[in-house]
């Protein structure tokens, strides 16, 4: 995998915080057309309606999601219908996104592989042109073209899934504890028959309670469910701690190996220590995010775990703290991924490309010895 450089290692998180903030002020309430500027008060809870375009971004942007949040709303209310247990509607709602998900991200963990397998040849082009930079870039992008590898396969899973985990987000929070939400299953001016609204009762609708019911196993997964309060971070969610282990579990299993000498590289350690750090900083989300949300984080990244699982192994998991168990000493993947060999056609017309491998440079190095069948020559050629 190519790691980034310092200075860029904190791109993702600031956009993922960046994208979230507005997701967060599309969710605001918005003015009426005709209505004052000025904030007014809510008489009482309001019915879930889709957002209206408006001349502003926040406007536009919450009109843009609208449709994904209505996808997956009544896939929700759908699979609630049908079990009768919101989360395991939403664990159901999750495996139907993952697998329709699978060739992405199989995709995206067969290239981090891939990259991590030509890092020796990429560390020998470092070497080669050490300080020029320009140099560096060119021979890294001629070898990717040359062995069929993409940088950017693993990038377009990422963003799909932040893309996802917003209107996710709404859906648990708004779609849970709003007591109509009748306008988000409505499709042509037809009303799905979807919703069993459980604070209906004899035709009269009481405000004070969610249409779906949200709690399931004792939890009430469109709140945040916190296990005791604490001073600085507002609480402890328990959901949101095994969150987090699972998100490390799946970090380290696709982390580059430390024997391949990525420990002695700067970039590299500032990018396993990102990889390791940035999931742990999802307990404190567990104070103010709805225990929904991390009810399909925590399926995803299992989904995430065997699909990797399945084409890495056990990555760079083990040893943890030491310990090496039986079943990881030379195991050996379900669909492993291989080195990829070398393609003449990816190769620019009349390029030269250096030897790179241990082989290449043995056999280059063996091409420019002079055979000894010549015999010795001076200066002025061959003595006699």
């Amino acid at each position: 995998m190519k790691l980034p450089r310092p200075d860029r290692a904190w791109l993702g998180p600031i956009l993922l915080l960046a994208v979230v903030a507005l997701a967060v002020a599309a969710c605001a309430p918005v003015a009426a057309p005709g209505s004052s500027a000025v904030p007014t008060v809510t008489p009482g809870p309001t019915p879930l309606v889709p957002a209206s375009p408006g001349a502003d971004p926040v406007s536009l942007l919450a009109w843009l999601f609208t449709p994904v949040f209505q996808v997956l709303f009544i896939l929700l209310a759908v699979l609630n219908k049908l079990t009768g247990n919101i989360a395991i509607a939403i664990v159901l709602m999750t495996l139907v996104i993952r697998a329709l998900l699978i060739p992405l991200f199989r995709t995206q963990t067969v290239s981090q592989r891939r990259m991590q397998l030509v890092q020796p040849e990429l560390k020998e082009i470092q070497r080669r042109y050490k300080g020029d930079r320009a140099k560096i870039s060119e021979a890294q992008m001629a070898l990717y073209k040359e062995r069929g590898i993409n940088p950017a396969a693993g990038c377009l899973p990422l963003v799909l899934q932040m893309v996802l985990l917003i209107p996710m987000y709404s859906v648990i929070r708004d779609g849970l504890t709003n007591y109509d939400p009748s306008a988000m299953v409505t499709v042509l001016g037809q009303r799905l028959p979807i919703l069993d609204c459980a604070n209906v009762v004899n035709g009269v609708v009481d405000k004070s309670l969610p249409c779906i019911n949200p709690i399931a196993f004792g939890v009430n997964w469109g709140q945040p469910e916190i296990l005791f309060p604490l001073p600085v971070i507002g609480g402890l969610s328990l959901i949101a701690v095994i969150s987090s282990l699972l998100q490390v579990i799946q970090s380290r299993m696709v982390m580059p190996p430390a024997s391949q000498g990525q420990a002695q590289d700067q970039s590299a350690a500032v990018q396993r220590q990102t990889m390791l750090l940035f999931p742990l900083i999802t307990i404190f989300y567990g104070a103010f995010l709805p225990a929904g949300l991390f009810l399909y984080w925590i399926v995803t990244t299992i989904f995430s775990i065997v699909q990797q699982y399945l084409i890495v192994g056990w990555g760079s998991l083990f040893p943890l703290f030491g310990w090496m168990p039986r079943f990881a000493v030379g195991h050996t993947p379900r669909f492993p991924v291989a080195v990829p060999a070398p393609d003449a056609a990816g190769r620019p017309s009349g390029a030269t490309t250096h030897p790179t491998t241990s082989i290449e440079r043995a056999a280059s190095a063996a091409a420019t010895v002079r055979s000894r069948d010549r015999g010795r020559q001076g200066r002025r050629g061959r003595r006699r």
